[in-house]
């Protein structure tokens, strides 16, 4: 079942790009333009936005992490048909794929599609699945960037959960984007720690198993540790190494 967003939520007007057109530089559709339109909006309306802009040539990409309850129950609001994309790396704990479940059966999520590692590749590039720990960059562009470039290819814009207190890399993240050929949507940016978990309780939504043990981002399991009290909620990523993204959003996997 489809919901309307209410006539609160409705985006303000722009033009919509013509079906199969680039998004890039050039391409006339004026991201800049719309991120300024949508500088003062709830996130609520940017997904709308986004939908409205892309009518079945947009999709959401999930984690499944520990604040991704947050953005799906938005979409939820906004249309349960919306594709959300998810990669399950081969890496992923246990409790990660039983999290998604839960979410999917709580939201009423009808388009969640799971995509992993290309089997021909794993078996060359990383037959003894170690490539994490002899080298992360290229582990996370086998499992993470390639699938989602393929997870990507139907779609001329997409839906993250990024936000801007997140990591000092993510500071300055706006709520539209160019991402090479496609947009990019950031709803949650201006959003805090305090108002995410606001807005899971205010929603009583489900939280991920292992937030409760200091895990507050949570990746792939041999490259996710505990964080300790005042650090960096990502430190627990990639611990020790100068590697800070998995690559999807910066293109060369690190």
């Amino acid at each position: 079942m489809t919901a309307s967003p209410s006539a609160s939520l409705s985006p303000p007007p722009f033009d919509q790009p013509a079906p199969g057109a680039p998004l890039g530089a050039g391409s006339g559709f004026d991201v800049a333009a719309l991120d300024e339109k949508l500088r003062s909006a709830a996130p609520l309306e940017v997904i709308a936005a986004g939908l409205a802009a892309f009518p079945g040539r947009i999709a959401a990409v999930s984690s499944f992490g520990t604040e991704s309850a947050v953005l799906l129950h938005m979409i939820a609001q906004v249309d349960t048909a919306t594709p959300v994309l998810f990669l399950d790396t081969g890496h992923l704990f246990e409790e990660t794929l039983a999290y998604r479940d839960t979410l999917i059966a709580r939201l009423g999520l009808t388009q969640v599609l799971t995509f992993s590692p290309d089997p021909v590749a794993l078996a060359a590039r990383d037959p003894e699945k170690a490539l994490w720990a002899d080298d992360p960059d290229a582990c996370c562009g086998l499992r993470k960037v390639e699938p989602l470039a393929r997870a990507l290819g139907p779609y001329a814009a997409w839906i993250n959960g990024r936000k801007r207190y997140q990591a000092s890399t993510r500071a300055d993240i706006p709520f539209v984007e160019e991402d090479g050929a496609r947009v990019k949507f950031n709803p949650l940016a201006a959003l805090g720690r305090d108002d995410l978990l606001a807005y899971m309780d205010a929603h009583a939504l489900p939280r991920h198993p292992m937030e409760k043990f200091g895990f507050p981002s949570i990746g792939c399991m041999p490259c996710t540790s505990r964080v300790k009290p005042g650090e960096d909620p990502r430190a627990g990523r990639w611990r020790g190494k100068s590697k800070t993204e998995c690559g999807i959003h910066v293109g060369d996997g690190k």
